[in-house]
């Protein structure tokens, strides 16, 4: 017996609800628009259309998938974010909303027409960077990964989003083998979650998403430590930053960030009300004096 499209999206969202998924409308809709092929107004507007049998195993396949804790992004390869899609593997973490505060505040006194440089540290996904040079056409950037896995990711997404010739995607540890007073604007989501609280996350995050992207040492803050320094070296004078925290983690690389030498130090908070982005500038000769 087949079922159609209105019927698989409330069995999908049932399904996941007894599965205890967080957000299982969602879910089942983006599941279900991939595996019929659909839009979301084609459910709307033809809720009757009956799905294949091939199209429901593969609905099957999914549902089981994400009922077992897979992220939705893992399942199809992609993953929206800021106004660009992106294709998403295990070897990235999948672009979350929260980040888009990276973007929207490094996009702040950036002139369409400015040729900035922009360099991504810990570029994973691409997704920052890509979005930033989607939105600024004569910016170009420069994106750091230390995983090769992470970098074939970014480099496909760039391709498929037509910006492969304004970015180089390099393997390197952080800055290492940077010139100073290169860049206009660093931006970072460099792993920020103390080792011993990975244990303790949803079975999304621990079990699926690179360990190498979350842990942040014993406190969570050992990259920060490095990043600091780093990124005022490399910035230019007058030059803006916008690395992403955990929510309980401002007065700390705020601190960080002050002591290296940055001016106008600040926090900006995501759209649920947390701290997320400590933001700020290297000094001019102006504010230096």
């Amino acid at each position: 017996m087949t079922i159609n499209l209105l019927q698989a999206w409330k069995g999908a969202r049932t399904r996941l609800e007894a599965a205890g998924i967080t957000g299982p409308v969602i879910d089942a809709r983006l599941l279900v628009e991939a595996a019929a092929e659909v839009t979301r107004v084609e459910i709307v507007t033809d809720p009757h259309r009956e799905l294949t049998p091939a199209q429901e195993a593969t609905l099957d396949d999914y549902l089981t998938r994400r009922a077992n804790r897979e992220p939705v992004s893992h399942i199809l390869g992609r993953k929206g974010f800021w106004k660009i899609m992106l294709s998403v593997t295990k070897d990235v973490l999948t672009p979350r909303p929260d980040t888009e505060t990276v973007v929207e505040f490094s996009l702040r006194d950036f002139p369409e027409t400015a040729p900035w440089r922009i360099l991504d540290l810990g570029v994973g996904s691409g997704a920052i960077l890509l979005a930033l040079l989607a939105e600024r056409p004569a910016a170009k950037g420069l994106g750091i990964d230390v995983s090769e896995e992470a970098l074939a990711v970014a480099r496909d997404n760039a391709a498929s989003l037509g910006l492969a010739n304004r970015v180089a995607l390099l393997r390197g540890d952080w800055t290492a083998g940077l010139e100073g007073d290169g860049f206009d604007l660093v931006v970072s989501n460099p792993p920020y979650i103390a080792n011993h609280v990975i244990e303790t996350l949803e079975p999304e995050v621990r079990d699926h998403e690179p360990r190498l992207a979350l842990e942040g040492g014993a406190d969570g803050l050992d990259h920060y430590r490095i990043l600091a320094p780093e990124i005022l070296r490399v910035l230019k004078p007058g030059g803006r930053f916008a690395v992403e925290i955990g929510y309980d983690q401002k007065d700390a690389v705020e601190a960080l960030f002050k002591e290296a030498g940055a001016v106008f130090v600040q926090t900006i908070r995501d759209l649920t009300d947390k701290d997320r982005v400590v933001v700020g500038e290297k000094k001019t000769l102006e504010t230096a004096g």
